[in-house]
């Protein structure tokens, strides 16, 4: 069962992206998967490949220059 992390624009990286697993997403790194940087900013989410999980860019949140 995947779910999904609803993130704040200032929870992305520089590149508006996150890297899964994530602590926001209560995975520890030692018991997961190999670390993956997710683009979110491009399209507003991104889907984990290796456990599914979503991460969304919260209604109203706009990243750097996108709107």
């Amino acid at each position: 069962m995947s779910n999904t992390i609803e993130l704040l624009a200032k929870d992305l990286n520089g590149q508006g992206g996150v890297f899964c697993p994530s602590a926001k997403a209560h995975m520890a790194l030692w018991d997961s998967h190999p670390k993956v940087y997710l683009d979110v900013a491009k399209t507003g989410e991104a889907k984990c490949p290796y456990c599914g999980t979503v991460y969304k860019l919260k209604a109203g949140e706009h990243v750097g220059g996108h709107h």
